[in-house]
């Protein structure tokens, strides 16, 4: 397996052999400023998840084929495209409407967690997400702790919410809710480590990704009965 440098090296030297030759100047197709910022941010995603958010802008410009001076007139800094990146590819793709069905008491708990999380981790958990998300976290950029704090402790909030009242358990106490909280992030961290088994670690089973989310809300709520009561 190649580095880091290497890979960027190679990427560098692709961009320079498709490059006009002669006049040794980038030839950058013009496009409306939105359309070219859309661009940007879709490559910036990618190529952040795959070199970490260490990797140079310059290597970035490249590979989007524009100059690092057209980029700078986009984005200011390499922190505020990485907000950017945060704003479209992190949080930009969880979906509103997800609260909404997971509350949605015509349907039973489980089944509003499994289709919920069935689709989460199809639409929000893909390889490249992973990716960036942990290089983030180990960078200690504050993108994952805001997308916990902004996301994440709203939706285990709703999930706790929603699978007492179907357990027909009473809401307990705030310090008990915190307790609660936690078992919720089980939940939760098993889906996102499935993620991570399935994309990082190519781990490869014969059991389904619907199959296995199945077995985890199940698991959830059984377990959930039996710790409200001593909570």
């Amino acid at each position: 397996m190649r580095a880091k440098s290497d890979h960027l090296s190679t990427l560098r030297q692709k961009s320079a052999s498709s490059a006009p030759k002669g006049k040794g100047r980038r030839v950058t197709v013009r496009m409306p400023a939105a359309e070219r910022r859309e661009q940007i941010l879709k490559k910036a995603f990618e190529f952040f998840a795959e070199y970490g958010l260490t990797a140079q802008t310059r290597a970035l410009a490249e590979s989007c084929g524009v100059s690092q001076r057209l980029l700078y007139s986009i984005f200011p800094n390499k922190a505020a495209l990485i907000n950017a990146v945060y704003e479209t590819g992190i949080a930009g793709v969880f979906k509103a409407v997800w609260f909404v069905q997971l509350q949605d008491r015509s349907k039973p708990i489980e089944q509003r967690l499994k289709d919920f999380y069935c689709e989460y981790y199809d639409t929000v958990l893909t390889r490249s997400w992973m990716r960036l998300f942990l290089y983030a976290s180990l960078a200690e950029v504050e993108m994952a702790p805001t997308y916990i704090a902004s996301i994440i402790k709203h939706l285990l909030d709703t999930i706790m919410k929603e699978a007492l009242h179907e357990a027909g358990l009473t809401s307990p106490p705030s310090q008990a809710q915190a307790e609660i909280q936690e078992i919720c992030w089980i939940l939760h961290g098993a889906i996102s480590h499935l993620a991570i088994r399935r994309h990082i670690y190519r781990d490869q089973t014969d059991i389904k990704v619907n199959k296995v989310i199945a077995l985890q809300v199940h698991s959830f709520l059984a377990g959930l009965k039996s710790v409200v009561p001593q909570a």
